[in-house]
């Protein structure tokens, strides 16, 4: 007898785990701790202040491109703006408030930020610290989900002396904010994000 007694709490064991695991997909209105946080679509309000970061990153950007300073500035300051105008309170479906908090990090630096390219004193500056707001916004709309828009993240391995920098753009041509017109098309689309195609 003792010597079929593990098998059987083997095969009770089994059936248990069975029996749990089709009871749960029964019960679909039940929470269970083991689903990962994931947004809602997100609201027009949202979507509409998380378009005027991104068009403002974009006149940053193309400002770079074209190597010109007092652009560079202008577009840094409604980098800032846009980032401290930013609808958190409208996100969708974060119950725990995490994904909120973690947006109003990325909000602070990316004034932070936005303050540095403004006080850089010459272009190399303004682009190295592109490079952190692009770092910034690419990390935010994956966080948010952002589904108004796709966006290309491309990249130059030869900007910063090879070390290679990334920037997002909202078309897949390559035109280089590292760079400009000295080598205006060097870059690839190293990856893209679409959350309106979910």
């Amino acid at each position: 007898m003792k010597r079929y007694g593990l098998p059987i709490l083997l095969v009770v064991i089994v059936a248990f785990f069975i029996y749990r695991m089709f009871s749960d997909k029964d019960n679909p209105g039940k929470e269970h701790n083991r689903t990962p946080l994931e947004l809602a679509s997100n609201t027009r309000p949202f979507n509409q202040s998380y378009n005027e970061l991104l068009n403002s990153y974009y006149t940053l950007k193309d400002a770079l491109v074209k190597s010109d300073t007092a652009e560079a500035n202008a577009s840094s300051l409604s980098l800032g703006e846009a980032a401290g105008q930013l609808k958190v309170d409208d996100i969708s479906g974060d119950t725990s408030g995490t994904i909120k908090e973690t947006v109003r990090y990325y909000m602070e630096a990316l004034k932070t930020s936005a303050n540095t390219v403004l006080a850089g004193e010459d272009l190399e500056a303004k682009r190295k610290e592109f490079e952190v707001i692009t770092d910034a916004v690419w990390s935010l709309t994956r966080i948010v989900r952002y589904d108004g828009q796709k966006i290309y993240y491309q990249y130059c391995p030869m900007a910063f002396d090879n070390k290679g920098a990334y920037w997002l753009s909202d078309k897949p041509e390559i035109v280089n904010p590292y760079f400009g017109s000295k080598m205006l098309n060097c870059g690839e689309i190293a990856d893209s994000l679409d959350y309106s195609m979910k």
